[in-house]
């Protein structure tokens, strides 16, 4: 199993650790299936009344897709396969309020976890960058969600500098993205004191209020991501092509902003 889920009955707050610190949380596809697995579940489980989504260890929250997945694809080529639009609460029509916990690094896919989460804690040495134009990839469901967690300069910058530009934790705190900063390794305490919060107050009104926030961007967050799938099409470097991308600046500089 690549993903740990603790449940603590008195509190009502469900643990979830990204459990592979050695690919530094990546997402292949058995962990994708079981964060889609544990958020359905979660909607016919009345004794957790909210979550906390974190990544094992310090060095990274979650890096996005494991590069080494292999990720079947329909031959149309007007259908494409992205096993981590599934990954998220809300994907799965879970209202139930889930916080970010990060430690150290969060970039690409990370911003589909990121991106349905209520709010995110952060420690002071997290950092968030998006690698997809470095690699030749277009950034568009992650650029989304950055879109409406950051105002749009910041947004832009992030997915426009790859791997030039990490955003420190305190830049992220400063432009809304990261809602609480703590000290390295209290991520995940700091947010499970606030999930045992929310999830002592009576549960409906919780999820209405989840899902009324929600609203709030839902059309607009509706139809940028139907574009989505043909300017990854249309602008991404073919496959083979960004392999040598990604081999080729694997240890590339970069500035913390």
């Amino acid at each position: 199993m690549s993903l740990r889920i603790e449940t603590d009955k008195e509190t009502g707050v469900a643990l979830l650790t990204l459990d592979r610190p050695e690919r530094h949380n990546a997402v292949d596809l058995a962990m994708a299936a079981e964060l889609t697995a544990a958020w359905r579940q979660f909607r016919y489980d009345d004794s957790v009344r909210a979550a906390v989504i974190t990544g094992a260890g310090v060095k990274a929250f979650c890096t996005g897709i494991d590069r080494s997945a292999e990720v079947p694809q329909p031959s149309s080529p007007y259908s494409i396969d992205d096993p981590l639009l599934a990954i998220g609460p809300k994907a799965n029509d879970l209202w139930k309020p889930v916080i970010a916990a990060v430690e150290g690094m969060a970039c690409g896919g990370a911003f589909y976890l990121l991106g349905e989460s209520e709010f995110v804690v952060a420690s002071r040495e997290a950092a968030f960058f998006d690698p997809h134009t470095t690699y030749g990839m277009v950034s568009a469901y992650e650029a989304v969600y950055l879109a409406q967690r950051t105002p749009y300069g910041e947004a832009a910058r992030m997915a426009l500098m790859g791997t030039a530009e990490r955003v420190s934790a305190r830049r992220a705190y400063e432009t809304g993205l990261v809602s609480e900063l703590t000290e390295p390794g209290e991520a995940a305490t700091a947010a499970l004191r606030a999930a045992a919060v929310v999830a002592s107050y009576p549960t409906e009104a919780v999820q209405g209020t989840v899902r009324a926030v929600w609203a709030a961007g839902e059309g607009a967050r509706a139809a940028a991501f139907a574009q989505a799938p043909h300017l990854i099409a249309l602008g991404s470097l073919p496959p083979e092509r960004q392999a040598e991308r990604f081999a080729g600046r694997g240890g590339s500089g970069y500035r913390l902003r």
